[in-house]
This record gives C-alpha cells, structure tokens and sequence, in this order.
C-alpha cells in the first residue's frame, strides 16, 4: 500500500498539491501576460485581469469548499481530536471547536477573495483577505496549542515542533504583512495601491507582498503536518432508512425492514 493510500493522507495531500498549483498558475500567466510583476506582487495582483482571474476564482473556491481542500480537511481533523480524547478533557474539546469556527470562517473569507477582485470590490476583498488571514493564523496557533496538549500522549514531541515552528512562522508573516501594509499606504500618499500593479517606489510593496507570500506558504506547510495524523483515520457514511419505501400514501403496506449493511467509506482508505 502507498503511503497515500493509508486512512485519509490524500486530503492534506491533495489540499497542499491544489493550493500550491492555484498560486503558481495564476503567477505565471499573469507574469507571461504582463499583468503583475515579476518580482514578489500581491497574490491578488495575479488574480485580477482576464484570464488568470478565471483560473485563480475557479481553483481557489475549490481549494476552500472541495472536500478534498481546505474545509474538508479541517473537519476530519475536528472529527479526528475527538475520537481521540475524552469527554472530559473540556479544555480540548473547546479549542476543538473553535478550531472548527476558524476554518470555517477562513475558507469563507477564501472565497470572499476569490470572487471579488480588489480592483472591482476592494472593501469586499479586503473582508475576505482579513477573514483568510486572520482566522488562518489563529486556526494554525490554536492547534498548535492542542498538539503540545496531546503529546506525548496521541502523538510524539517532532510534531508538535514542527506546529510550533510553522506557528511561528504564520505569526511573524502577519505581523510584517500589518505592519508594511501599514507604512505602504503612509509612503505612497495619493496613489491607487489597489489598480496600480507597477509601483515606481516598491520597498514596502514587495517587503508586504512578500509577507503576504509567506503567511499563505505557511498554512500550506501546516497542513503538511497533518499526513501522518491522517493515516491513522477513516470516515464512513451509514444512510439510516426512515421507511422501507419512498411512497407519501400513509396506509401504502410497510413491510420488514430489511438491514442490507450499506457501510460505505466516505473516503476511500484503510484504518
């Protein structure tokens, strides 16, 4: 058996394969184009102009709400920690589900970014940028804090350094993007940040465009460290039958329900 094929390792695979191909495809037709500089834009400035707008909205929104993405793997690890601890352990299962509020609201703001350019709804775009970000990073840190919680115990220490060190990483990456964003807008006073791609002054563009960059690079590292985890875990959907029949005649002849065990995966993979 490959290692892909063991529990659910494909859906962070998968997330970190799409998501990587979303960004570098938008960058290089929008570089090839002539629609984005060469060196460091915003990641929206390779999402704006036809046609790499198309492919960025298409492959981003499936990124956020495929259930081979973004949403999909932060449910199945929000089933994942609690299968694994007790009903007790209420600190863990409060940081599970605000684990779970944050991704949801960061694949929302996801799509926010997706499908409204900063060039036609900035205020919207900014929304989303924001929710991504924000939400994102908290998301990050918060599970970082529940993997130094369940180690040694669930999972041994190299994980939970690998989280601490991507946390770090998302936590300086938005801290820099705030802050030369910040002194971007304070530097270039009149101009248009948002419709000019081809700043004459660009040091805190690209130190923020840069910052942008590595902040969506750390959450696809994160997400890496979710393979291993992932191979120890299937979901299955069971359908429970409210009747043996699909009529609406209330008096229509119920007979013995009959238990035929449909027990599919939902998720191709082995335990």
């Amino acid at each position: 058996m490959w290692w892909f094929q063991r529990g659910l390792c494909a859906l962070p695979g998968s997330l970190v394969i799409w998501s990587s191909d979303t960004f570098l495809i938008s960058y290089a037709t929008a570089v090839v184009l002539g629609h984005a500089d060469i060196l460091i834009p915003y990641i929206s400035d390779t999402g704006t102009e036809v046609p790499e707008r198309c492919v960025f909205c298409f492959m981003l929104s499936i990124s956020a709400f495929s259930g081979n993405a973004v949403l999909g793997t932060m449910y199945v690890r929000y089933k994942q920690v609690q299968a694994l601890i007790s009903a007790s352990e209420s600190g863990l299962q409060l940081l599970t589900y605000t684990c779970l509020l944050m991704g949801i609201v960061s694949t929302v703001g996801m799509c926010f970014v997706a499908n409204f350019q900063k060039t036609d709804m900035r205020s919207i775009h900014l929304l989303g940028a924001g929710l991504t970000f924000g939400a994102g990073t908290l998301y990050v840190l918060v599970q970082t804090g529940m993997s130094y919680r369940m180690q040694p115990r669930f999972h041994g220490r190299d994980i939970f350094w690998a989280r601490m060190a991507v946390g770090m990483w998302s936590l300086i990456s938005i801290i820099t993007f705030f802050i030369s964003s910040v002194l971007m807008y304070d530097d270039l006073p009149g101009v248009d940040v948002a419709n000019n791609f081809h700043l004459d002054k660009p040091s805190t563009h690209q130190v923020s465009a840069a910052a942008e960059w590595s902040l969506a690079s750390s959450f696809i590292c994160f997400f890496l460290t979710y393979i291993h985890d992932f191979q120890k875990i299937t979901l299955r959907v069971q359908p429970v039958l409210q009747s043996n029949h699909l009529y609406n005649y209330p008096h229509y002849e119920e007979r013995e329900h009959l238990q035929h065990g449909e027990r599919s995966p939902l998720l191709a993979g082995a335990m």
